[in-house]
């Protein structure tokens, strides 16, 4: 059975940290949903790290739910939230009402999260009138990347950081059962923290949030060339893969691959028989005058 919303509201009057990490395919997400974590984010973030876009901008909704649909699954325990790509939450309700209905009903989530926080207050508490779970994202909001100008931290100024603690409000009134805080001061993190009743769910916004969130190909260190300050390598993924494919590549040139053990055998007087009708065929059409039927 899955991790439920009132579980992870739960894990927080518990003082339980969350521990939430992204997953993008089917092997991935069995891995996270059997080693316990509670809950799997397929972020849109498969746009940058999976698709090579290089932002989260171009991200349908149509390829959210292809991979959607393949952690679900690969996982049984987890409470799944799916990513709303940019566009299909902004120009109305019934556009968000309707592509969140999808992530759940064809993609099989359990959840959504979207971007935003006062402009979108009204936006979820419809989704959640409607009965879709809804996970809410401050701070730097990767949608808004062209608008923000770069991946920097957010809340510092005065006027910042107070409209960031109204924006944790007007999400927590609208309904939502937790909220990502994504590159934010600390302090602030834990301020907001401390004043809701819902849990927060950390990225580089410090150890005092309830849960944290990571993107599973920075801790994996699938892309060597890039880390973000705010990720923590616990293994080197990327260098083993390379490492592997030069190998498997030497070894086919080097006729060590396949080896024993790596490919079938068979009856050998049926391989006689096999090789005695093709010595016949190869007979017959070589010799003069032979028609073949």
């Amino acid at each position: 059975m899955r991790v439920s919303i009132s579980q992870i509201r739960d894990m927080k009057r518990k003082s339980e940290k969350i521990a939430m990490l992204t997953a993008y395919d089917y092997p991935t997400a069995r891995a996270v949903d059997e080693l316990g974590v509670p809950l799997i984010l397929v972020g849109d973030s498969l746009g940058m790290v999976v698709l090579g876009y290089e932002s989260t901008v171009p991200v349908t909704l149509e390829q959210m739910l292809h991979h959607t649909s393949a952690v679900t699954r690969g996982s049984s325990k987890a409470l799944v939230v799916a990513d709303m790509p940019f566009m299909t939450y902004h120009a109305s309700q019934s556009d968000a009402l309707r592509n969140a209905g999808r992530l759940l009903q064809e993609g099989g989530a359990q959840a959504v999260k979207l971007e935003g926080g006062q402009f979108v207050a009204e936006t979820v508490r419809q989704l959640v009138r409607a009965g879709i779970p809804v996970q809410g994202h401050l701070g730097l909001t990767p949608q808004s990347i062209n608008q923000l100008g770069g991946y920097r931290v957010q809340g510092r100024t005065p006027a910042a950081a107070r409209e960031l603690l109204h924006d944790a409000f007007a999400l927590e009134e609208a309904g939502v059962f937790s909220i990502v805080l994504e590159l934010i001061p600390a302090p602030l993190a834990r301020l907001i923290t401390a004043a809701l009743e819902v849990p927060t769910i950390g990225i580089g916004a410090g150890p005092d949030c309830d849960g944290q969130v990571q993107v599973i190909t920075d801790i994996l260190g699938l892309n060597p060339d890039f880390t973000p300050r705010h990720a923590k390598r616990y293994a080197e993924l990327g260098a083993l893969t390379r490492e592997a494919i030069a190998q498997y590549a030497a070894d086919v040139r080097a006729g060590a691959f396949p080896a024993a053990g790596n490919y079938s055998s068979m009856d050998e007087a049926l391989l006689a028989d096999l090789a005695a009708e093709v010595a016949e065929r190869q007979g017959t059409e070589n010799r003069p005058g032979v028609e073949n039927e």
